[in-house]
């Protein structure tokens, strides 16, 4: 059967046998509304802006968490090198002394009642991690 041409102001897909203006993402006829495109070029800076600032203050809150993290691991281990012949109990206060040879040692006394050289005073808490106060 011979195959009739449809005119040319009818969108008609001879391949699927179907009309799709519908589907088209441009005009298909002098009636139908304009399409114009919109400048999201502002849009798209205004976003990006935001999403740096977003990404440098997460990078500078979890670069001071990690330098705090790096801070608390090294009067850690400072305090566990240290010398001591009692054992602490959570909940409480503790006093970090250095020795004229450079040792450390704990003590429960507290700097104002003494006079050795003070490094700082610590918490100890429910986790066993001691805390700078």
């Amino acid at each position: 059967m011979k195959e009739v041409k449809k005119p040319d102001n009818v969108v008609f897909d001879s391949n699927t046998q179907t009309y799709d203006a519908s589907l088209k993402p441009y005009a298909t006829s002098l009636g139908a509304p304009s399409i114009k495109s919109t400048d999201t070029i502002a849009w798209k800076n205004r976003s990006i802006n935001k999403i740096n600032h977003k990404v440098k203050a997460k990078y500078l809150e979890l670069k001071k968490e990690y330098e705090n993290m790096k801070q608390e691991l090294a009067y850690n281990q400072m305090i566990y090198d240290a010398k001591f012949n009692f054992e602490p109990i959570s909940g409480e206060i503790y006093h970090l002394y250095q020795r004229a040879n450079g040792e450390t040692f704990l003590s429960i006394i507290a700097p104002e009642q003494c006079s050795f050289n003070a490094i700082g005073s610590f918490y100890l808490n429910v986790d066993q991690i001691w805390e700078k106060i």
